[in-house]
């Protein structure tokens, strides 16, 4: 059975996913304003990546015979001056949900919960990956230097990603 300090910074954890989720539609939502529908896209899928994780935890805190607490989301900014700027704020975000799951892996560690440091070990990965993603990104963008041309082909290449569950064993 999971104890109380882990399953109390899992419920947390589970309320930072999904305000990153909240985050991302509202990142979305500008981007559609800017007319940049394939970047919308992108965020709609971030968004959605961000809820599966919130279930995953949902569900680890189930299946160790925990307690889900819900607690309210804070509302997101919905505001950005540019394209650039969405995305460094989303890397931002990124690198601070990092911190939070380095917290969640210290804790774990610190209660010496075994299962919850493996279960873990995934969204330490994971987050690796989404700092790249935004980096990546923000490279692409630095190319591009904000002219129409390098945008429009952007927002082609952000438009075309779609969104894969992470798998159940996972």
């Amino acid at each position: 059975m999971i104890n109380k300090k882990v399953t109390d910074a899992l419920n947390g954890q589970i309320n930072a996913e999904t305000y990153s989720a909240y985050l991302y539609w509202s990142m979305s939502a500008v981007l559609e304003e800017m007319n940049l529908p394939g970047f919308a896209s992108w965020m709609r899928v971030q968004a959605q990546e961000e809820m599966s994780h919130a279930m995953k935890l949902y569900s680890h805190i189930i299946e160790r015979g925990g307690k889900v607490v819900l607690t309210a989301i804070d509302a997101p900014p919905t505001q950005w001056d540019s394209v650039k700027a969405v995305f460094e704020n989303g890397l931002a975000h990124e690198q601070k949900v990092t911190r939070l799951i380095n917290e969640l892996m210290d804790l774990a560690m610190a209660e010496k919960d075994h299962a919850a440091s493996m279960f873990l070990q995934w969204f330490v990965a994971e987050q690796v990956e989404e700092e790249a993603a935004a980096m990546d990104i923000l490279g692409k963008l630095e190319i591009a230097g904000g002219t129409a041309g390098g945008l429009y082909m952007l927002d082609k290449e952000m438009g075309a990603r779609v969104f894969t569950p992470p798998a159940a064993a996972e």
